[in-house]
Order: C-alpha cells, then sequence, then structure tokens
C-alpha cells in the first residue's frame, strides 16, 4: 500500500513539472511576441518623431519665408514708384548709349573697310611671282615679307637695285594710302654678325631698316610720316636656326602696312569719352 501511494506520489509531481514548464514556455513565447511589438512601437514612434521635427522645420521656413515676401513686397512697392519716375530718364540714357556704341562700330567698320581695299590693292599691283616675296594678309594687316638676298648683300645694308623695282610698287600702293604707315621691320637668323660695321644682330636689322626706309623717302618719294623703321635682331624667327635654308628664311625684311595707329585710337579713344558722359 505504502508503495502504492510513493508512486502516485511520485507521477503528481512529475506530471505538476512538466505543466509548468509548458507555462513558462508560454510566458516566454508571450513575452518575446510583447518585447517585438515594444520595439516596432519604438520604431514608430522615433519615426514619428523625426517627422514632426522636419515638419516644424518647414513650418519655420515657411513662416520666414512668407515674412521675406511681405518684406519684398513693401520694397519693391518703394522700387517701382522710384522706378517710374526713373523710367523714362533710363531709356533715354539707353538710346544715347546704343547711338555711341552705334557710333563706334561705324568707325571700326570704316576702318576694316579701308583695310580691306588695301588687302585688294596690294593683291592687284604687287602682284608678286616671286619665291623669295611673300605676301600675307592677318586680322586685315598687309606683311610683305622680302628675303634679305634679293635685297641685300651678305653682311650688308646696301639695297640692290633689284629689290627698289619691288620696292617702288610698295611706295605707289602707300602713296594711294596716305593714312596708313608703313613699318619696315629688320630680321636676321642667330649667327653672331662678324663685322667692324655692326656691333651685333640688332645693329644689321636697325640699319637694314632705315636702309629702306631712306630709298622709300629720298628715291620713291614716300612721305617720311608714313615710315616707321624697326630692328626685330634674331628674336623673332619664322622658323628654328637649325638648317642653312632656314637661316636664309629668317633672314628677312618685313613691311607692314596699317591704318595709323595714333589716329586710329584718337577716334576710338573720343567715343569712349562720348560714350561715359
Amino acid at each position: 500500500m505504502r508503495k502504492i501511494v510513493l508512486g502516485l506520489s511520485v507521477l503528481a509531481l512529475t506530471l505538476g513539472s512538466c505543466g509548468t514548464k509548458q507555462k513558462i514556455a508560454d510566458l516566454e513565447a508571450k513575452n518575446k511576441e510583447v518585447q517585438d511589438l515594444l520595439n516596432t512601437c519604438t520604431i514608430k514612434l522615433n519615426s514619428s518623431e523625426a517627422e514632426r521635427k522636419a515638419l516644424l522645420g518647414q513650418v519655420d521656413h515657411l513662416k520666414k519665408n512668407t515674412s521675406d515676401l511681405i518684406n519684398n513686397v513693401g520694397n519693391l512697392t518703394m522700387l517701382s514708384s522710384k522706378g517710374a519716375d526713373n523710367l523714362e530718364k533710363s531709356l533715354e540714357s539707353l538710346k544715347e548709349k546704343d547711338l555711341k556704341i552705334s557710333r563706334l562700330q561705324d568707325a571700326i567698320s570704316k576702318k576694316d573697310s579701308v583695310t580691306l581695299a588695301l588687302v585688294k590693292s596690294v593683291k592687284k599691283e604687287v602682284g608678286f611671282d616671286d619665291p623669295d616675296i611673300e605676301v600675307n594678309v592677318e586680322k586685315g594687316v598687309v606683311f610683305i615679307s622680302i628675303a634679305d638676298k634679293l635685297l641685300f648683300k651678305t653682311a650688308s645694308y646696301q639695297v640692290n637695285d633689284k629689290a627698289k623695282a619691288v620696292l617702288a610698287k610698295v611706295a605707289k600702293i602707300a602713296k594711294s594710302k596716305p593714312d596708313f604707315e608703313l613699318m619696315v621691320e629688320g630680321h636676321t637668323d642667330n649667327v653672331p654678325i662678324k663685322s667692324t660695321m655692326f656691333e651685333d644682330n640688332w645693329d644689321l636689322s636697325v640699319k637694314r631698316a632705315t636702309s629702306i626706309v631712306r630709298v622709300l623717302q629720298n628715291e620713291l618719294g614716300l612721305d617720311p610720316k608714313q615710315l616707321v623703321a624697326a630692328g626685330r635682331g634674331e628674336y623673332q624667327p619664322l622658323v628654328e636656326n637649325d638648317s642653312a635654308d632656314n637661316k636664309s628664311r629668317n633672314r628677312r625684311t618685313r613691311i607692314i602696312l596699317m591704318p595709323k595707329i595714333d589716329q586710329f585710337y584718337d577716334m576710338i579713344e573720343k567715343e569712349m569719352k562720348e560714350m561715359k558722359k
């Protein structure tokens, strides 16, 4: 009998323990579910708080914009009132400036048209058919480049008679354009000059330029006020001085036909001063 009672007691305890474990498991599951729900709510709460702050920021921004717009409306009202008073004067001033700009453009166009006519005259009159003479036009300015072997003897600045025929054609064009200048530029190669007549290539290039200027003035009757003599020495070569042919190309005299710069800029300066009034 005692054994039966003991067995029933053990069975009751076992059954009771199994029930408790099940309840604990159920509670843990329920606790996890509640915790997950709490986490979800926390996330949503944080998100809502961020949205609330963003909306508050937008509200503040809209308030500021509204205030600025109100102020701008007031300012625009004042400006419109002043602008209405000055509008007629401003339009009149713009018309005057447009007129001055138009006159300035006309002056430039006149200079360009005169230069274009000169280009045509050079091509028609000169008609050079000689490999030692090149005629180029750059930005409306005429450049006539003549090889020094056509103009001078080696290490000399005396102009050849053959060259004078070429210079006579240039002088004829210059005489027909009294408002133009002729700049004569002497150029050398980079070989140092060895002569008691010249100190260096600067000296040689300048003396060759002045020799041509004297021929244009004294023998061909060109107005000396149109003439400019300049020496460039060896410092503006056409090509590298790395061969005999290239050195020969660099030894040249260049005649530049161009409008009288002082007269042109005086005209431009006058127009610019008028525009500032």
